[in-house]
């Protein structure tokens, strides 16, 4: 078992995976996010060399409008 922590809370896997795969299970636009990976803003393009693994830390931000 895989287990995370992604914005604060804690998340379990059955097993590595890559991130751009987690995020498309979270059913997120890919285009309209920022993913901070163990405190390392990432480029959209890293998304898929990324594997999580026990212990990491993901921070995925998405933008929200309003006035």
């Amino acid at each position: 078992m895989i287990a995370l922590t992604v914005n604060g809370k804690r998340r379990e896997l059955e097993a590595p995976m890559s991130l751009i795969s987690y995020l498309q299970s979270l059913g997120v636009s890919l285009k309209f996010i920022a993913v901070a990976y163990n405190g390392t803003v990432l480029r959209r393009e890293e998304f898929s060399s990324v594997i999580l693994g026990d212990g990491d830390v993901l921070e995925i931000v998405r933008p929200v409008g309003g006035g």
